[in-house]
């Protein structure tokens, strides 16, 4: 086990957060994670380290699965020049984290909150959220209301609200 991935657990449980480890192969994409089986009213996320063009500000994007990511749509939202996916290479630096893991629970290594989180508005409506502890060969499932209420708070950043449109689905004629 990573440092990092304990790290995560110890939080937790410090913080008095009950959640479930789920232990898998390697989940790099949302297929991967959606095909885990897990219950449906579990909030699956993409999670999206950007940057503004200047690479000056830093962002994590929680988006629920069937939500689109637009950056003119979430960049206006901001008040942000264009974002863009931040290099792969600043994601130990700002997160502690190897890309194939990017996670909300990289903010307990971001103590100088450089990061703004960023979160899709539906996000609050689901009971339980799944994320990767830091490697992408767990999940953990814990309930929203803890992640908002208890984690986030003890790491600092406080969460921006942002409104994602469903993605678009793949269309055939019959």
């Amino acid at each position: 086990m990573s440092a990092h991935e304990q790290a995560v657990y110890d939080a937790l449980r410090a913080l008095g957060v009950a959640h479930e480890v789920l232990h898998h192969a390697p989940a790099y994409t949302m297929a991967d994670c959606l095909g885990l089986g897990l219950a449906p009213d579990i909030a699956y996320c993409k999670n999206l380290f950007l940057c503004n063009r200047q690479q000056t500000q830093f962002y994590l994007l929680l988006a629920l699965a069937d939500k689109a990511f637009r950056t003119a749509e979430v960049s206006r939202q901001l008040g942000v020049s264009r974002l863009s996916f931040a290099p792969e290479r600043l994601l130990p630096e700002y997160l502690g984290l190897l890309a194939g893991a990017v996670s909300p629970f990289g903010l307990l290594f971001d103590s100088d909150r450089r990061v703004r989180l960023l979160v899709d508005a539906d996000l609050a409506r689901h009971a339980r959220a799944a994320f990767h502890p830091c490697v992408n060969t767990a999940t953990v499932v814990l309930s929203t209301r803890d992640f908002f209420d208890v984690f986030l708070p003890h790491t600092g950043h406080v969460p921006t609200t942002v409104f994602l449109p469903p993605a678009r689905e793949s269309t055939s004629e019959v």
